[in-house]
Formats: structure tokens, sequence, C-alpha cells
């Protein structure tokens, strides 16, 4: 069996290591257009912020595609699928023979066609970061267009290189998909105690030498200049290939196409009307792809999202059906805009719809797991909001967490699948997130992993 991967980004580095783990002799290979090995895009920010060097965000070491029987092409663009011979063939002419195939082309950068565009940077992959990076030693303040989740972390990270930053956004406020407008509003006042001033309801009509010109006439003072507008799914080779392509390419419950050798997972993937454009989606239909590919039955049957966002004093957690308000559902709200603290509960026939959790809070793995679950949520509500005010125990020290809670989402990985490992001889992060990948995601975990893995060595007497 020939297996042949298209993209070698988070979804299909995740797809190879799922495959080889249930099968270690199909013969894979995976083409990636970028030139180097596969990295977490969800860590850029921490690069740009100068937190996190580029080695410290990858995935999957070039050593490790050796040792494990996979051809990596790195730099190495496909431009067309032959699907009458079952060939791929690459921008420089190679053919690689396939039996079955996968798409995960992910998405790239919308670049808004404004005059003097070219003078700006997208923020999208590691080489747009270094890019930034550069650019910023010589900037005296930058400005950034787009307020979603991508402009958020890149005008967070600009400024943690000390840089006034501009944030321009043309909704009426920041992260319009995910918060709702309150939120939105105490998310911008956390973000201007970093240096960062977020302007909603304006619209970018150039890029000058000089920074962005509103389409008032305004012009926002920049030397360096970010493009966040956000991505579109890369599916130009899976519709030339003749495939149905709708906003990604279209898929079932098995990630297949509508070419039964054919799958598509990640970013460029539609399935059920859906595109996912978070690493947690990505990486569950990388799983089900790979157990249907090495002869398993599996199915997917969608995600439920929860968009995260931790970093220097920006935390946050949205999940599900924000914007409801009381005439749709019952919703429990608590803000305190001095402290950067918003929280919101939107609960509909006794279940968890949706929620926002701005600034510090212990309620997020709790929330998660209710919204996650769809179980019934309990009558404290305020318990909920605040876990130290609820009369029950609370699971805040690892001894009192059950082996089955999950900690690392991304990965799906458990207070007991660390103690696990741990006792296996993982003595610190780097060991457990070797053997499980908790904290290789959005790293949100990490300080609970760090916790549990503290605990169980002061228990045991290890030294840390």
């Amino acid at each position: 069996m020939r297996l042949v991967v298209v993209g070698n980004g988070m979804a299909g580095s995740r797809l190879v290591s799922e495959v080889r783990a249930r099968d270690p002799r199909m013969r894979v290979t995976v083409f990636g257009a970028e030139a180097g090995p596969p990295y977490n895009r969800v860590l850029l920010s921490d690069v740009l912020a100068g937190s996190s060097r580029p080695d410290q965000v990858r995935l999957l070491d070039p050593s490790w595609y050796a040792a494990h029987g996979v051809e990596a092409v790195p730099g190495a663009e496909v431009a067309r699928i032959d699907r009458d011979t079952r060939h791929v063939v690459t921008a420089d002419g190679r053919r690689e023979p396939y039996d079955l195939l996968v798409l995960a082309t992910g998405s790239q950068a919308v670049v808004p066609p404004l005059p003097g565009v070219g003078r700006a940077v997208p923020f999208r992959t590691l080489e747009d970061c270094e890019r930034i990076v550069r650019a910023a030693g010589r900037a005296r303040r930058a400005a950034v267009v787009g307020g979603g989740l991508l402009g958020i972390e890149a005008a967070r990270g600009l400024a943690g290189r000390g840089l006034p930053v501009t944030l321009l956004h043309l909704a009426g406020h920041l992260m319009e998909r995910q918060l709702d407008a309150e939120a939105g509003e105490v998310l911008g006042q956390t973000l201007a105690g970093l240096g960062v001033v977020a302007r909603t309801g304006v619209s970018a009509a150039a890029v000058e030498p000089d920074g962005v010109r509103l389409a008032g006439g305004e012009l926002v003072e920049a030397d360096l200049v970010v493009l966040a507008c956000g991505v579109r799914p890369v599916t130009g080779l899976a519709a030339e290939a003749g495939l149905e392509v709708r906003r990604g390419v279209v898929v079932d419950d098995e990630l297949r196409t509508g070419d039964p050798s054919i799958f598509a997972v990640g970013e460029c993937a539609e399935h059920d009307g859906t595109v996912y454009g978070l690493v947690a989606p990505a990486w569950e239909q990388a799983a089900v792809a790979a157990e249907v590919i090495t002869g398993g039955k599996a199915r997917y049957r969608g995600s439920r999202l929860v968009t995260r966002l931790k970093a220097r004093s920006v935390e946050l957690a949205a999940m599900g059906e924000t914007q409801l308000g009381e005439e749709h559902a019952e919703v429990v709200r608590f803000s305190h805009r001095a402290r950067g603290t918003y929280r919101k509960l939107v609960i509909r026939d006794g279940r968890l719809v949706g929620a926002i959790l701005l600034g510090e809070s212990d309620a997020v793995g709790t929330l998660t797991q209710l919204f996650d679950r769809g179980g019934p949520v309990p009558g404290d509500r305020a318990g909920l909001l605040f876990p130290g005010l609820s009369t029950a125990p609370v699971a805040g020290s690892p001894v009192l967490m059950p082996d089955a809670a999950e900690v690392c989402r991304c990965n799906n990985v458990t207070k007991g699948q660390i103690r696990a490992c741990w006792e296996a001889g993982a003595r610190d992060v780097a060991g457990v997130a070797a053997a499980t990948r908790a904290t290789t995601g959005c790293s949100t975990c990490r300080d609970a992993v760090e916790g549990i893995v503290g605990w169980l060595c002061d228990q045991e007497g290890v030294p840390v």
C-alpha cells in the first residue's frame, strides 16, 4: 500500500504520525510546500513576541521521518493530481504513485486588494513570522489590519517586542465571530494595557509608505504593517482534479472525497457544510482518516469548537453559541472591566451551549467538558463561573482530580495518561509531551501538566 500526503503542516504531519503509529510498514511519502519541518502555527505569536525560538515550535524533527521510514519531501509543491493513473506530479516534474492520497493543503492568508498592499506582510507562516521579526527590529510603530484571533495574536506579539501597535478592525468589536460586544470591549481594554490601541469600525483603504490610509482619509502612522485578514482553504489542486469543492474539499464521515482513494483533512476539508479553522478538529480528522486508511473503522461526526488564546496578560476561551441573549436562552454573565474579566454562560434546555471566559479563570476545564459532552448543567450557576464559591469540592489540586479528567483538550490527554507516562519514566513536561503530545497544541494546558508532574514528583520524593 502506497500512501501519499500532500501538505506537511499541522494536519498533514499529524496524519502521517497517526498512520505510522497504526501501521509500521505502509509506504508513506509526504510533500510539504514549505522548506522546513512542520511547526505549530498556534505558537507563532510566541515566536513573534520573542518568547519562543522557531526550533521550539517544531512538531516533528527531520530525524523522526528517517527513524520511522517516512519519506518527507520539503519545499515540493504538488502541481497536479492524475486520478486516472493515480499519481501526483510536483512542480519540478516528479511523478509519485499512490494507492491512497490525503490532501492536507491547509489555508492561505487572505490578502485584500488594497493599493500598496505589497508593503504589508501577511501573518500566516513561519517565514512570514521571521520577516515580521526582522522588520520589527527596524520599526518604530506597527499597525495590524484585522481584529480576529490571528490579528490579536499578531498585535500581542509585536507589543511584546516593545512596539506601539494600532489594531484596525472593520467590525464593531474584536473577534466578533467568537465574542459578544461586551467581551470584545473588555478584550480591547486588556490589549490597551499591553500597548495595543484597538480601533474598531474602521476600514483600511490603502497601505502607504508611512502607514495605513483609512477609508475616511485618516492616516494611521506605521512603518510596519501586518495583515491578519483571515484565511481561505487551499483547494485549487482538488478542484483541478475534478473533486467537489465548495468552501473546502467536500468529504464524508470517513474524510473521503468523491474519489474513494482520496481523503482530505484539516483546514482544506469541508465536512457536513463546515470548514474548521482550528487545530483540534484537524487532529481529530487526522486520527479518523488514519484509522480508515490502515483498515480500521471510524467516523468523524464533527467537532465542538473551543477557541483558546493564552498569552501574556490575555487569557480567553470561547465556545459554542456565544452571541445568544436572554430572549433565546438562559444567560449568566459577570463583568469586571477594571480587572479585564468577563464571563458568560449560555444555557438552553439545561445544557451549556455557549460560554466566554476572558481573564484568568479556573472554570475553563469544567465548562469545556460540560460543553463537549452536552451533560446537564448543575443548578449552582455561580459555582460554575466561580468554582471557589461552590460548596462542592473542587478538583483544584491534582490529588482531587479524577484520572478520567481531560487535561489536554487538543490531544485528548487525561490525568490518568499523564500519571501512567510519569510512572513509565517521564519526569518533566518535555517527557510527558513526547509520550502523550500534551502541551503541543494550543499549549494552554501547560500549567496543569506542570502541576500534575510536580505533584507526582513530590508524592514520590523525586527531585524536580
